[in-house]
């Protein structure tokens, strides 16, 4: 074989030596940025995940708030519902009294001759027994003592009803 042939024999093997070479090389390299794209992706997914379960935390709290606040509205609008029958019963209670009272005050003006149909004080009656300050001097007089029985100096230290 003539030298020239063997010179192109081995530039060729180098050729395809070096061929290889760069394309190993290339797929190593796609590799290599193969795997920084993939650890990089872990580490924004990993990012993306703790956001989420931070957010699901919030979510969860605010859930929980919110449950307070209306178990609290619930309790409030039973005590509300509690007063407001116990003002009721109250209010009936003080209706009943009224009406107790103003049933002894008519007895007490169809009783009393001193008071007419309806229920004021004759003044005529007031001039033929007297007033009360007219037996209250008229006591006085006679022992010092009032007719209830109390000294002018008891009835001055006691407090007026």
């Amino acid at each position: 074989m003539d030298p020239s042939a063997w010179i192109w024999i081995v530039v060729v093997i180098v050729v395809i030596a070096l061929v290889v070479v760069l394309l190993m090389s290339s797929r190593k390299r796609r590799e290599a940025f193969q795997q920084k794209r993939d650890e990089q992706n872990r580490q924004h997914a990993s990012e993306i995940r703790r956001k989420a379960e931070n957010a699901d935390l919030e979510a969860r709290e605010n859930e929980a708030r919110a449950m307070h606040a209306k178990a609290d509205a619930e309790k409030a609008q039973v005590e509300a519902a509690r007063l407001r029958q116990e003002a009721e019963q109250k209010q009936s209670a003080a209706q009943d009294l009224r009406t107790d009272a103003e049933k002894h005050q008519y007895k007490a003006n169809a009783l009393d001759p001193d008071v007419d149909e309806d229920g004021n004080r004759r003044d005529d009656a007031r001039a033929d027994a007297g007033t009360d300050d007219d037996r209250a001097a008229d006591a006085r007089n006679a022992g010092g003592r009032d007719a209830d029985g109390s000294t002018d100096a008891t009835r001055r230290n006691t407090p007026r009803e």
